[in-house]
């Protein structure tokens, strides 16, 4: 499947296939720490994808790197990064993860102008 070194623990009952895309042109590590007995980490460099398995009521965790340290910039719900139901059709899982795309833009452009304007 999508995740071969850690996968969703067994007694999971609903999986849900997520896709993540760093937008940004910093090296992010993606965590997720909230589900019992499952320990998930991957560095996800700039521009890159990341598909994976996760329950859907799991956090994402995403932590940017910074000089010598990482600071937690984001937790997503895995529900909101579901792709489609699993399909070998390629084609739906690369409309699903446009959509992600644009969503996190859409959410990281919203997050700016919040910040922006509490500074001023």
């Amino acid at each position: 499947m999508a995740q071969i070194i850690d996968p969703v623990p067994s007694n999971a009952a609903d999986k849900a296939l997520c896709c993540y895309v760093n937008a940004t042109s910093k090296i992010q590590i993606a965590r997720i720490t909230n589900v019992p007995n499952w320990y998930f980490e991957r560095v996800v460099f700039p521009g890159q994808r990341l598909i994976f398995e996760a329950v859907p009521d799991a956090y994402l965790e995403i932590h940017t790197g910074m000089m010598a340290s990482a600071i937690l910039s984001d937790r997503i719900p895995c529900d909101r990064l579901c792709v489609a139901e699993e399909t070998k059709d390629e084609s739906t899982l690369v409309d699903a993860s446009s959509t992600a795309v644009d969503e996190f833009h859409h959410n990281k452009l919203t997050h700016e102008s919040l910040a922006a304007s509490s500074v001023e």
